[in-house]
């Protein structure tokens, strides 16, 4: 059964997520490959999309004709609700097809929260929740992502887990299972004897936990000799493995709604608080060539309008202003802004900003962390206050007028001193931004610390809940009156984050229970209740506070012993004694500082200093150009599955494939330039259409066919360019004048006496509910004709007007009375509009 077939599938909020078939979509036909494995991202479509991870892995894995990969979300509740009443199963997008007949089924495990959603969407497939439960026949279930380098409380659910970089593990596990299908093996424990060998792989049934009368861990056993821990899996070079060029183009807004290309991977300033800068070494750099090639690929491609810069700090890019140049220079004239999810104060220079801003300015973010010296030299942050305080005013004269700053609270050793030096730099950076206007000109968001494993925080306690929003509302208050905004994660999600990112795995036993008690997207603030987390934990013994509050030992066994992200404890260990003496550890890319990760002889950083832009590259000369235009009218269907698209998803299907289709798009001036198309009008979801129109704005001639032709090369199913005309200069500009819908419903014979008594009338109110409050509209003052076609359809033609409008199922539903559940099957199909 397809849901999107189903008459209740409209009443979903943003159908969109669901529809599969985007841009770039890999289909393959799983009867003619050997492997099928499931990418499942535990949370809804717009986050596991934004995720660069799954993107590599998608690509990686379906570049291998025997293999086939498709992807799997959460769905969101109202969704969830449906699917169990109708007994749908969990499916994949491409091929609908149910998660529990795959192979493999693989979890993206981002960060702890998002653990209840995967046994929700285990539940939902139909597959027990404990490795040990399942036979031979079920999928293998396996995980990656950062949160498996602790991956105690959830062990026990996963037959395996990839510690580290995922493109060789997650293959070479693909392989295996090939091979073992060759050779008829159908054994799991067997199959899991051969997977095991493979560097970051980790096996839980394979080691055995024993804990002391009062709690902590006393010995983590291995149970086969040769396999005492598991080593993280590293890419000695990334530059040598497939990155996604041809990028899924959703149709629904995502998260991170743009193109993504990975410049560099790990970090080595070594935060003591940060946990990615841990696991995630050495540095890697992508070459430049590699970056520029990469870039142009991907714009093409995709249709994307800005690219997004990824790395744990983009700005430490070792050639990384001369690489912006040349990639405003190849990018500014088509219109590609340049993002940065992430920038060090300290790596920011004036060329670095002028070069963002030559299309359009995108957010500037910068981590502080703390508000004064002392904390950021504790916690290896090598920034000063008088740094922040020059980039921050470097960047509002550079013409931003909104900057953002990330704090924590709960670090080690912070007073309520510190938090007063937060207040205090936030004012002092605000002052910077002039006295012109009462806007918002300085965000200040406050999270509070979670000590993560293989960091040497690692042992210390994290702050009690009350004293967490004890600290953020003294933030709160001293930052009234001003033009600054305050955010704040919720105190309550990161108690949870606490307990779980140094757990065991007795915590398996209170996450089944949450999830049973109706725990669901906890990393969602709305959805968060953190009394079934409590009831949970009452009902299964288990003390949080164990988890969260204990100071550690030194020398204790911790959960997560028997995984090597490759940074030793011994320097973990140093670094906490550091951090208590206030010393700095410089980057490692200076000098080799032993932490234990590299070997020097296939495991070393990879930097690119020193790289100047090639004489040969391509300059943008004409940026700013006005150009001669030509409009063309273009004529478009919207049917199928392309229906549940809302206008804005539906202008950007079209905005990207004219970039895909490489037409010169005409811009609008200003901060935020945008192509010149008009659209005829907005059509409501969930109605499908033969004809609507849109006008665009070209700065070449081209021949109407071709341009129909080159156009639906690039777009989605259900949405054919079905006429193009151009518009002569000087022409009055056109409007719509009427509409004309077939309306039918489903087994509902439609009252003539009722269509009759609406006809004679002059004067039909409608009542039409907006965020303004509801007013009422005299709906036959804009129905030109209604007939009845057959005992369950009607023809209806609407006429356009300057004034509020109403939706043609509206109509319908009040001329004949219907209820809700009947106009839940009604079909509406615009077949013609007439312009003027």
């Amino acid at each position: 059964m397809n849901m999107l077939d189903q008459h209740w599938f409209l009443d979903i909020s943003r159908p969109s997520r669901y529809l599969g078939n985007e841009v770039n979509t890999i289909k393959k036909n799983p009867a003619l490959t050997d492997v099928s494995i499931a990418l499942v991202f535990p949370d809804v479509y717009d986050v596991g999309m934004s995720h660069l991870g799954l993107k590599i892995l998608y690509n990686i894995l379906n570049s291998q004709d025997w293999l086939v990969a498709e992807r799997a979300f959460s769905p969101w509740p109202d969704l969830e609700k449906k699917l169990r009443v109708q007994k749908i199963p969990a499916t994949s997008l491409e091929s609908n097809r149910a998660l529990s007949s795959f192979d493999i089924v693989g979890f993206s495990l981002q960060h702890e929260l998002s653990y209840t959603n995967v046994l929700n969407i285990l539940d939902l497939a139909g597959i027990p929740f404990y490795a040990s439960q399942r036979t031979d026949v079920s999928p293998l279930i396996i995980a990656g992502g950062p949160a498996c380098f602790n991956p105690e409380p959830v062990a026990e659910i996963f037959d395996l887990m990839v510690i580290g970089d995922g493109e060789e593990s997650t293959l070479k596990v693909c392989e295996a299972v090939r091979e073992a299908r060759k050779e008829k093996i159908k054994n799991k424990n067997e199959l899991l004897s051969r997977l095991y060998r493979i560097k970051g792989v980790y096996v839980p049934s394979c080691f055995s936990i024993h804990y002391k009368p009062e709690g902590p861990v006393e010995k983590i056993e291995p149970l086969i000799p040769d396999y005492p821990n598991v080593e993280k899996a590293i890419l000695q070079d990334i530059d040598k493995y497939p990155y996604p060029v041809r990028q899924i183009v959703p149709f629904t807004g995502l998260v991170h709604d743009r193109a993504v290309l990975e410049i560099f991977r790990g970090c080595t300033r070594g935060c003591r608080f940060c946990q990615a800068g841990m696991i995630y070494r050495p540095v890697r750099e992508r070459s430049p060539e590699s970056i520029l090639d990469k870039a142009d690929k991907i714009l093409e491609l995709t249709g994307y309008d800005e690219l997004s810069l990824m790395s744990l700090s983009s700005g430490d890019y070792s050639s990384i202003v001369p690489l912006l140049e040349a990639l405003m220079d190849r990018q500014a004239r088509k219109k590609v802004a340049i993002s940065f999810p992430s920038l060090r104060i300290d790596s920011l220079d004036p060329s670095f900003m002028k070069q963002i801003k030559r299309v359009r300015k995108t957010g500037f973010t910068l981590a502080p962390e703390a508000g004064n010296d002392r904390l950021r030299r504790i916690i290896n942050k090598g920034l000063t206050t008088k740094d922040i305080l020059e980039t921050a005013n470097a960047v509002y004269s550079a013409g931003w007028s909104l900057i953002k700053l990330y704090f924590m609270i709960g670090l080690p050793f912070e007073t309520d001193g510190d938090i007063q030096d937060i207040i205090d730099l936030a004012r002092k950076v605000v002052k910077l931004a002039g006295k012109k206007g009462k806007r918002t000109k300085l965000n200040v968001s406050v999270s509070t610390f979670v000590p993560k494993s293989h960091t040497p925080f690692m042992w210390r306690p994290q702050i009690p809940l009350e004293e967490s929003r004890r600290r953020i509302r003294l933030i709160q208050e001293g930052l009234k009156g001003s033009r600054i905004r305050v955010k704040w994660n919720q105190p309550e999600l990161s108690w949870l984050e606490g307990i779980f990112s140094r757990g065991d795995r007795r915590l398996t036993e209170v996450l089944i229970e949450a999830w049973k008690l109706g725990a669901r997207f906890d990393a969602w603030g709305e959805h968060f209740h953190k009394g079934i987390w409590e009831e949970a934990f009452n009902r299964t013994e288990i003390d949080p506070c164990f988890y969260l509050y204990r100071e550690k030992p030194l020398d204790e066994v911790l959960p997560w012993d028997h995984i090597r992200s490759g940074v030793t404890k011994g320097f973990l260990k140093k670094e906490w004694k550091k951090a208590q003496r206030e010393e700095w550890t410089p980057d490692c890319r200076e000098t080799c500082i032993e932490c234990g990760v590299c070997d020097h002889k296939t495991i070393d950083p990879i930097v690119f200093r020193d790289w100047n832009i090639p004489r040969s590259f391509e300059k943008s000369t004409h940026e700013n150009i006005a150009l001669p235009s030509k409009k063309y009218r273009l004529t478009f269907t919207k049917l199928n599955h392309a229906k549940y698209l809302g206008h804005l998803e539906l202008v950007r299907v079209f905005f990207r494939a004219f970039r895909r289709a490489g037409l010169s798009l005409v811009y609008s001036r200003g901060f935020h330039p945008m192509p010149k198309v008009v659209f005829g009008c907005a059509l409501p979801v969930g109605t499908e259409s033969m004809q609507e129109t849109a006008v665009v704005e070209l700065t070449e001639y081209m021949d109407t066919s071709f341009l129909k032709k080159r156009i639906n090369r690039k777009l989605p199913p259900g949405i054919i360019v079905t006429s193009v005309k151009e518009i002569t200069h000087g022409k009055k500009k056109q409007r719509l004048k009427e509409s004309h819908f077939i309306v039918t419903l489903n087994e509902t014979e439609l009252n003539e006496t009722d269509l009759k008594r609406f006809l004679k009338s002059d004067y039909f109110p409608i009542v039409k509910m907006s965020k303004k409050g509801d007013h009422k509209i005299n709906a036959r003052a804009l129905v030109k004709s209604m007939a009845r076609f057959s005992p369950n359809g009607i023809k209806l033609t609407v006429r356009h007007t300057i004034g509020p409008e109403v939706r043609p199922a509206e109509i319908v539903k009040s001329v004949f009375s219907l209820e809700d559940s009947q106009v839940n099957h009604m079909k509406v199909l615009k077949t013609k509009q007439i312009l003027w």
